[in-house]
């Protein structure tokens, strides 16, 4: 018997072990230039900034995260809190945004994260209830598939794909710098760059 997924208004779709390989490499780099050791990522402020990036705005939102990892990516080392099975794990928070509610999915036996990923898109991004989604892959593993995907949404005029590079081609979907939003819940001030 097939279950019907409910979906928020607002999903953000995130492959755990790149956004937390950005964090750890953004947090050595800028660490060093600075001379000073760097705080883990902060995820709730990290999460509301991604949110403000793609448009959201300061309201009584719901905002579901869907983590997706691996076995190699249960703990998020540079992100706080990492723990996708304890701790980010039907779990929620309120911020002036909304409310986030954050899901955390590892996939089976029979597939792995990258067609996890995919396959989680899709679904997001057929569900009629579901206006705005903010989408991090795994670039340079399979961000042209999601590219591939997005482009054949139709009715969704509120796509965001976070990276750290532009796309290389035309795409149908608003592209932000994953970079700014996780300086800025490594601690790291505009002044400081």
């Amino acid at each position: 018997m097939e279950q019907e997924v409910k979906f928020a208004k607002n999903v953000m779709l995130i492959d755990a072990a790149y956004l937390d390989r950005v964090a750890k490499d953004l947090s050595k780099h800028f660490g060093e230039a600075l001379g000073r050791k760097l705080q883990k990522a902060d995820l709730p402020l990290l999460l509301e900034c991604l949110a403000l990036d793609a448009g959201l705005r300061m309201g009584e939102n719901v905002i579901q995260v869907l983590f997706i990892y691996d076995k190699e990516s249960k703990i998020m080392k540079a992100v706080q809190p990492g723990n996708l099975e304890k701790e980010l794990n039907d779990v929620a928070f309120k911020s002036q945004l909304g409310e986030f509610s954050l899901h955390s999915f590892e996939p089976s036996d029979m597939t792995d994260r990258e067609e996890l990923f995919l396959e989680s898109l899709k679904l997001v991004a057929d569900a009629k209830e579901v206006e705005r989604l903010l989408v991090i892959p795994a670039e340079g593993e399979y961000d042209d598939k999601v590219s591939a995907l997005i482009n054949k949404v139709n009715g969704k005029e509120h796509i965001a794909v976070f990276t750290m590079n532009p796309p290389t081609e035309e795409v149908s979907y608003l592209w932000e710098m994953l970079g700014f939003a996780i300086l800025q819940s490594l601690g790291i001030k505009a002044d400081e760059l």
